[in-house]
Formats: structure tokens, C-alpha cells, sequence
């Protein structure tokens, strides 16, 4: 009888070992609510990668603290390829420049497996204020200095930072208000809780559609191609705003390589589908695929330039 269960038992660890990946669900962590930039990236790649992987991939939106929660909760997950994790620039570039304790580490902590878009920034204001132009914007905060207020997806994130840059560059006096998503910040720019708001595209863009924020400039070298009447800042009048950002998915360290490739492999063929491209492009994101290796090497790159920015405008956050 023993000998029989022993058989078993190895036959059932046979058979697991054996099961090829992905053989469940797989979890795609968000670190932002719904309605922000990377919950829109996410939505757009699921079914893309459902399809490619031949299971469901599960999108679970885990907010808070600019990203931070969600980034702690995924590098704690178990390292078999069935937890998928999509960070920014701010959770998997310049948050270990400006928080001493930081809940995880994005060097250690995460493997990259591809990177998925980059953007420029949409600069925004609520209609009350009256500004039809960058300029008059910046005119009409000087005239009320300390009375704006800027809406930033967290202390520290790559918004933040743009603030503080438009800040220095115009010379203008605004409080910045942090908050724990992109999506509620843009809901009070709407409400008229706040004035101002740079983030990427996909955040407000419909709230420009629709008219209920004004369009002031983008930052980049050329117009957004879904916004062909919004002027970049260099046309606007206030050159040397250099902000951008990046997204790109994770696996929490320790994943096998073999599962990093396939899922690498996944997502860059998603991001080159026209369909996925155009729908990037309509809402001012840029595919830009990068496989686990190359998406590595630029967040090598990435880091030191991000931190080197922090000590500029001395920006330190508090967990």
C-alpha cells in the first residue's frame, strides 16, 4: 500500500513538473487605480497576451502611495511567471533616488521582461482659470503666486518632477498637491479642486475632448499626433521642458528565464500588432518594445539619470 502511494505521489510530481507554463491564469498587477495611464497600457495588452499565452490574464489594480504598494505587493509574489507587474519610471527608475526606504528594491526585487510604451506630457489646466495660452498661464500664476495648484500622481513621480521643472523654468510660485493616482488627481482638475496637471496623455485626454480641461502645451520635439492643435512647449514659448515617461512589465526576481523569454516574446509581438500601435497613438502613447535584455540595458541607463535629476531640484520623499 505504501509503495503504491509513494507511486503516486511521484506521478503527481512528475505530471507537475512536466505541465508546460502558462497553465493558470496569470495575475497583471497594476499599481494604479482604474482610469489611470498604466491601468489603460494594461487593459489594452491583456487580451493581446490571453491570446498569445492560451490562458486569462487577470488584471488586479493595487493602489497607492504613487505606485509604491503595488510594485511591494508584486516583488513579493511567488517567482513562476504567473504574476506580471507593469511599473513607470517612478516605481522602477526614480523612486530609490528620493525615498531612503524604499519597500522593495527594483534592481533586485523585479526581472524585466519588456518594455511597453513611452510618452511625452500633456500639460493641462481646469477652464476656470483665464488662460487661453501657456503664456497667459504662466502670467496668471505670477500674478497669483502661491494661489495654483498642481495635481501630481504621488511625491516623486515623473510628474512631479516635470512640475518642478516647469516651476524653475517659468519662475512661477504653484503648490503642488500629491496624490496617490494620476485618475483622482484629474478628476479634481475637473472639479476645480486643483489647477493644473501634467501627466501622460491617456489621463486626460477625454477630459479635452469632451472640454472640460484646456490643453496648454506637450512636452517632445513634435505635437501629439491626437492633439494636432495642442503646440509642444518649445512652439508655446517655455523651452527646455524635457519630460517623458516609460512603462514596461516585471516579474518579481527568480522567475526562470525560459518564462521570462516567452512572456518577453509575447509582448513585443502584441506591441507590434497595428491594432495595439494605433490605439497607443490615439491616446498619445508611443509602442516601444523593448525584449527582457534590451528593456535592462535602459533601465541601467535610466536610473543614474533620474537620480542625478533629484539632487538638482532636491526632491526627497517620505514613506
Amino acid at each position: 500500500m505504501k509503495r503504491l502511494v509513494a507511486l503516486a505521489v511521484l506521478a503527481f510530481a512528475v505530471t507537475a513538473i512536466a505541465q508546460p507554463y502558462p497553465s493558470k491564469p496569470i495575475k497583471f498587477v497594476v499599481p494604479f487605480a482604474p482610469g489611470g495611464n498604466l491601468d489603460f497600457i494594461a487593459r489594452t495588452l491583456q487580451p493581446k497576451l490571453a491570446d498569445a499565452l492560451g490562458v486569462p490574464v487577470v488584471i488586479e489594480n493595487k493602489a497607492g502611495a504613487g505606485g509604491i504598494t503595488g510594485a511591494a505587493y508584486a516583488a513579493q509574489q511567488p517567482n513562476d511567471g504567473y504574476t506580471i507587474f507593469l511599473g513607470n519610471t517612478g516605481t522602477n527608475a526614480i523612486y530609490p533616488a528620493i525615498y531612503d526606504k524604499l519597500p522593495y528594491d527594483p534592481a533586485k526585487d523585479f526581472a524585466p521582461v519588456a518594455r511597453t510604451t513611452v510618452n511625452e506630457f500633456l500639460a493641462v489646466i481646469n477652464p476656470a482659470i483665464p488662460a487661453a495660452s501657456l503664456k497667459e498661464f504662466i502670467a496668471y500664476a505670477k500674478a497669483n503666486p502661491g494661489k495654483v495648484s498642481a495635481g501630481v500622481a504621488g511625491i516623486g513621480s515623473s510628474t512631479h518632477f516635470a512640475v518642478e521643472m516647469i516651476k524653475r523654468k517659468a519662475d512661477i510660485d504653484m503648490l503642488i498637491v500629491p496624490y496617490k493616482a494620476s485618475a483622482p488627481a484629474a478628476s479634481d482638475l475637473v472639479g476645480g479642486h486643483v489647477h493644473f496637471m501634467i501627466d501622460a496623455p491617456p489621463v486626460t485626454m477625454e477630459f479635452v475632448k469632451s472640454g472640460r480641461v484646456r490643453p496648454m502645451a506637450v512636452t517632445g520635439k513634435k505635437r501629439l499626433a491626437a492633439l494636432p492643435d495642442v503646440p509642444t512647449f518649445d512652439e508655446a514659448g517655455l523651452a527646455g521642458i524635457e519630460a517623458s515617461g516609460f512603462q514596461g512589465v516585471f516579474v518579481p526576481a527568480g522567475t526562470p528565464p525560459g518564462i521570462v523569454a516567452r512572456l518577453s516574446e509575447a509582448l513585443v509581438k502584441a506591441l507590434e500588432q497595428p491594432d495595439v500601435r494605433e490605439r497607443f497613438l490615439t491616446q498619445g502613447l508611443d509602442a516601444a518594445p523593448l525584449d527582457s535584455q534590451q528593456f535592462g540595458a535602459f533601465l541601467r541607463a535610466e536610473a543614474p539619470k533620474w537620480a542625478a535629476l533629484a539632487r538638482q531640484a532636491n526632491i526627497k520623499a517620505e514613506q
